[in-house]
């Protein structure tokens, strides 16, 4: 039975891929077909997707910075939306009732409520992973979403606490002690080093963490997020966020897949998660006002709300407690499954198009904005080169070029904090989306001869390949690539250089070392012989 969940789910994410969505599609429609199928879960199939989503809040808290979620756009919003999500949508379910659209609808005001509230939420699995595709964590957008979806998870240990009646033990305000072991946990990721300890140790402090809140009657996915965010100032964060991110991928299909098991849909049930799911737009809405109110640039706002755009797998704990506890009928658990797997088919689809969908709305977008909240741009000035995506590779093509070029090569990086470090060292660098159309029509790319793509992410450079075909860019691409496929993709794309990381990193290291040869003599006794 293992195998053929495996199987199942290998084959529908590899053609979902192949239409060009992403593949955790496929693993929601593996879950509903095993379902249909009659086959049953295995019993580790709960316990991978578990696994997963602990090692996901570890990761985020990896990346994130506490300071983001004191921010009034990200806690204020959260809890805005929250508030009046719940009064619009059970306003919404109640007139749908009164107009007979459906007879699940016929339910009384505290249902509507508790249906209204399990609906509130954005999916934290969701919206990362889209984020982390897009290489978009660390953009402007990006923290604002993780910090409101932190700020949903906040208040869904509230609504917990306040429904089942379980308040946290006495001994939860020991878990302050964490902050005060914070040298320990820095110590040991330092002394683990570089090989299998490291993502064993990762396992050991995220599992831990989630123990330790569950111990005391909190949340565990909150205390696996708390512990990752004590090790975010480590210089081995990011090293340990990418041991991990293969492991934590791996065993979220489980949750996607358990998704499906959750139960099937009638046809009735079908059509009333279909109306739920149009009401994604009203969701939309709500998100980007407030982002725009609270004084976030356009561009932001549209990107941090069509990310949260969806409905959460929380909505799936809130309903099957009310079924439990006789507040919902068994039914609202389907519908809300069905509708979750719907919200995040189109929202993985969507936001592949966002960046393309904002260089043609632009100014629609921005013009709901408020004074002042527009980003400006600091211009890179007489660039002759422009390094995109300023990691371990694009540093080191800028030290290489700027020793010939001098102050005409110019960094551009989207994480502000990464860029005020550079700055700091003494670099060029400036703070920019590569795939924001804006950015490209601010800079203005006369003068420019050539454009360098050192960007972590596939998705990022075809996104930026394209806004620099609308920008009218006409100098020379080159780019990096991880594998050959992708190598090959880029060039077929445009770029005139693709350089394979691994396959041509040895004989860049072959050149580097050349010159050790020259007078070698055990080398010329051989060539004698």
């Amino acid at each position: 039975m293992d195998y053929l969940w495996v199987l199942v789910a290998f084959l529908c994410g590899f053609v979902v891929k192949q239409l060009g969505m992403p593949p955790l599609v496929g693993y929601l429609l593996a879950g509903f077909g095993l379902h249909a199928m009659g086959v049953q879960p295995v019993g580790s199939l709960q316990a991978l997707a578990d696994l997963g989503i602990t090692l996901m809040l570890f990761t985020i808290g990896l990346k994130l910075n506490i300071r983001a979620l004191m921010q009034k756009e990200v806690w204020l919003t959260s809890v805005l939306h929250t508030g009046v999500w719940v009064v619009l949508l059970a306003g919404v379910l109640l007139l749908a009732a009164w107009l007979g659209l459906s007879h699940y609808f016929d339910i009384p005001l505290t249902a509507a409520l508790l249906v209204a509230f399990a609906l509130s939420f954005s999916s934290t699995v969701c919206v990362v992973k889209m984020l982390e595709e897009a290489s978009e964590l660390k953009t402007r957008h990006g923290k604002i979403a993780v910090g409101i979806l932190v700020i949903q998870d906040i208040l869904a240990v509230v609504f917990l606490v306040a429904s089942t009646g379980k308040t946290p033990s006495l001994w939860a305000f020991g878990l302050f002690g964490l902050f005060l072991i914070k040298p320990l946990l820095h110590r040991l990721v330092s002394q683990a080093g570089h090989g299998e300890l490291l993502p064993l140790l990762g396992f050991f402090l995220a599992l831990g963490g989630s123990e330790l809140f569950t111990l005391v009657n909190m949340k565990g996915d909150l205390g696996a997020l708390l512990v990752g965010m004590l090790l975010a100032s480590h210089a081995k964060s990011a090293e340990l966020y990418k041991v991990l991110m293969n492991f934590k991928d791996l065993f979220l299909i489980g949750f996607f897949l358990s998704i499906g098991f959750t139960a099937l849909p009638s046809l009735d049930m079908a059509l009333t998660a279909l109306l739920l799911t149009v009401l994604l737009l009203v969701k939309f809405v709500l998100f980007f006002a407030l982002l725009a109110r609270f004084s976030v640039s356009g561009r932001s706002s549209y990107l941090s709300a069509l990310a949260l755009t969806n409905y959460s797998e929380f909505g799936l704990i809130v309903a099957s407690l009310s079924v439990n506890r006789g507040w919902l009928s068994e039914d609202w658990l389907v519908i809300i499954a069905l509708v979750m797997s719907l919200s995040f088919i189109l929202s993985s689809f969507i936001y592949r198009r966002a960046h393309h969908i904002y260089a043609l709305r632009k100014d629609s977008i921005n013009r709901f904005e408020r004074a002042g909240a527009h980003q400006g741009f600091e211009r890179p000035k007489e660039a002759t080169v422009l390094i995109l995506g300023m990691g371990r590779v694009g540093k080191g093509a800028y030290c290489a070029l700027e020793r010939e070029y001098g102050s005409r090569v110019w960094g551009v990086e989207s994480d502000a904090e990464r860029v005020a470090a550079l700055k700091a060292e003494g670099f060029n660098v400036v703070v920019g989306d590569s795939d924001d159309m804006e950015f490209w029509q601010k800079v203005s790319t006369q003068g420019i001869r050539l454009v360098m793509l050192a960007l972590p992410s596939q998705t990022e450079m075809r996104s930026t390949l394209e806004m620099l075909k609308l920008a009218g860019y006409q100098g020379k691409v080159a780019a990096v690539a991880r594998y050959e496929d992708e190598r090959a993709e880029l060039l077929h794309l445009g770029v005139d250089v693709a350089f394979n990381y691994y396959s041509e990193v040895g004989a860049g290291f072959a050149a580097e070392s050349r010159h050790l040869l020259t007078g070698s003599e055990p080398l010329d006794v051989a060539h004698q012989v």
